[in-house]
């Protein structure tokens, strides 16, 4: 019986664990969800602006 106490024991200590690691990466994804948005909406308005840059073209001041 103390066997299988022990093991409930750590069982519950390992969920508890898991649960405060799942918890601090939903957080973390919500910022990056957030930041992501922000970046896809500066990008869209830098397109509508005609201020695209592709790598391969030459910067006007050339």
């Amino acid at each position: 019986m103390n066997e299988i106490e022990e093991k409930l024991a750590h069982l519950e200590r390992l969920v508890d664990d898991l649960n405060g690691i799942v918890a601090r990466q939903d957080g973390d994804i919500a910022v990056l969800k957030r930041k992501v948005a922000m970046l896809m909406e500066r990008e869209a308005a830098r397109e509508a602006d005609g201020g695209l840059i592709l790598g391969d073209e030459t910067p006007p001041h050339y």
